[in-house]
Parts: structure tokens; C-alpha cells; sequence
């Protein structure tokens, strides 16, 4: 297989940018192998090599190892945060729940469940999974605590509960398809206002 930069592997003069052609397929590999059924145990760099057409070293040269790798390529699977507009916390948490998993990939309704038993099994792939979601977690957490400092929200709210409270149901729909019959296209909105019934200030 003809390697997708065919100066990747040749010595780099300082300041010299990497290909971002390579970067890409790489990822895309990465992502490809997991879509087919590769666990992340048995995923190797030799692999995700020959599926984007590149050297190893083309790869050792841009992230440190597997788990590097994996951490970059399941950011770009999840895409770009949803980033709330800062002015109401109820229209916030519909926009944060509803990106509770939604992504734009198809390959990730392939790769997603796949992943779950193994962060289960390994801490370093629960690791890998915090790396992932927290900056998600955060803007939620975020937009709760606004909440509490403008008076609309409980003084005494659980911020971590109130957070499970809100993404649970939304991650197990996706996830799951738990109940066939719920709208997704309305559910991030029932859930949101029924959750704050409990969680607005008195």
C-alpha cells in the first residue's frame, strides 16, 4: 500500500510542519479499525498503519503511543463540544443534554457500546473515557453552578447529582434506545424541565 505522505517518514527539519493528510488517515484508520469490530486490546499501531497507508514511525512521531492515539481519535468521534450561550441555564442544559450522545459520525453508533464493557474492565481505558467526556462535564457543571450563583437554582444543589440527573436518561436513549416510543427530538427539553422542577430555587 502506497504510503499516504510519502515524505513522512524522511527526516524533518526544524519547524518543518507535519502532513496533515497523514494525521488524517491515521485517525481515520483508527477510527475505521474500531467501527469493524478491533477492541481497543487488540488494535495495534501496526495495523492502523497499514489501513492508512503510512510507516510506523510516521505515527510514533506524532502521538506517543496507542492510548494517545485513541484519546485524539475518539475527540474527533465525538466532534466539537456544544458551547451554551451563556444566557439562560434552562436553554443551556437543553442544548448540553441534547449532545448527550448525539454525534454527527455514524461509525460512533458502532464504536461507542463496543467501548463500554472495556472501561469497564480496564482503569486505563476508564482513564481514557474521563479524558473524553470531562470537558463535556465541565460546561454542564458550569452552566449549574451560574445557576446557583443568579439565585435560580437551588444554594444547596448536588451539582454532580443534578449532572447524572440530566445526562442519565439522554445517555441511555441513545445509547440503549431504552423506550422506542420517546421523541429524541423533544426529549432533551422533558428532561431538562422536569429535572429542574426539583433543582430551582424555592
Amino acid at each position: 500500500m502506497t504510503d499516504v505522505n510519502t515524505t513522512a517518514d524522511a527526516p524533518r527539519s526544524p519547524g518543518r510542519p507535519r502532513s496533515a493528510r497523514a494525521d488524517e488517515a491515521i485517525i481515520e484508520a483508527t477510527l475505521d479499525l474500531l467501527a469493524e469490530g478491533s477492541t481497543i486490546e487488540a488494535l495495534s499501531i501496526e495495523a492502523i498503519a497499514a489501513r492508512a497507508g503510512v510507516g510506523k514511525a510516521t505515527i510514533y512521531r506524532r502521538w506517543a503511543g496507542k492510548e494517545t492515539l485513541l484519546l485524539d481519535a475518539l475527540r474527533r468521534l465525538k466532534g466539537v463540544a456544544a458551547q451554551p450561550a451563556g444566557q439562560s441555564v434552562r436553554d443551556d442544559l437543553v442544548l448540553l443534554v441534547g449532545a448527550v450522545g448525539h454525534n454527527v459520525d455514524p461509525r460512533a453508533a458502532r464504536i461507542m457500546p463496543c467501548l463500554l464493557p472495556e472501561v469497564n474492565r480496564s482503569p486505563d481505558h476508564f482513564h481514557l473515557y474521563q479524558n473524553i467526556i470531562e470537558p463535556r462535564r465541565k460546561l454542564m457543571r458550569d452552566v449549574l453552578r451560574r445557576g446557583v450563583a443568579t439565585g435560580e437554582l437551588r444554594a444547596d444543589l448536588d451539582i454532580e447529582v443534578a449532572m447524572a440527573l440530566l445526562t442519565g436518561p439522554m445517555l441511555i436513549q441513545r445509547l440503549l434506545r431504552w423506550h422506542p416510543e420517546l421523541d429524541d427530538r423533544i426529549l432533551p427539553e422533558k428532561i431538562v424541565d422536569g429535572v429542574l422542577t426539583g433543582l430551582r430555587a424555592r
